[in-house]
């Protein structure tokens, strides 16, 4: 028991800016982070010894939030004016930071689920692409295309129609 509380608890703050990225919303991100411990603690002596807890618990927060925004796809949201929080209906900040995060906020929103998941990961979360495609459980190949397309894709949304030339990337990072 402390073997695997020792292993896990270190990840929850990562597990929770993952969580908080895909939903965006501070509740449920942590509604979906319980649900990922409680199933990792449940299901521990299902786990590979040799494998990674860290990309393990990733792949577990990966489903089930795929699987809670796909039934929320379904069933569709409805909030009375009244009960819906103060702070979603006022004035969007005029500072530049604030209208930089609404952008990428946007951008991101705007990215198929495959390529903002696997962006979130990488870039956010410092994920390798091996990891990466042990999460999703896709190829490395399909993790570097879907990452590709997924910079690009905010490269132009952020930056417009005046993004005509491709802009000059760093190299990928080397696959382990």
């Amino acid at each position: 028991m402390s073997d695997m509380i020792r292993l896990i608890e270190p990840l929850i703050p990562a597990l929770r800016r993952y969580a908080r990225a895909l939903l965006h919303n501070p509740t449920d991100a942590d509604d979906l982070v319980q649900d990922c411990l409680e199933r990792a603690i449940g299901r521990w002596h299902q786990r590979r010894a040799d494998g990674d807890v860290r990309t393990w618990l990733y792949a577990i927060l990966h489903n089930l939030a795929v699987s809670q925004m796909r039934q929320r796809a379904r069933r569709g949201s409805s909030v009375a004016v009244e009960d819906a929080p103060e702070a979603t209906l006022a004035v969007a900040p005029s500072q530049d930071d604030g209208l930089l995060q609404r952008d990428l906020t946007a951008a991101l929103d705007a990215l198929p689920e495959e390529q903002r998941g696997v962006l979130l990961l990488v870039s956010v979360e410092g994920l390798s692409y091996a990891e990466a495609a042990d999460v999703l459980a896709i190829p490395i190949g399909t993790v570097m295309s879907r990452l590709s397309r997924a910079r690009d894709r905010m490269i132009q949304l952020i930056d417009g129609e005046n993004a005509s030339a491709p802009v000059k990337r760093p190299l990928l990072r080397r696959v382990k």
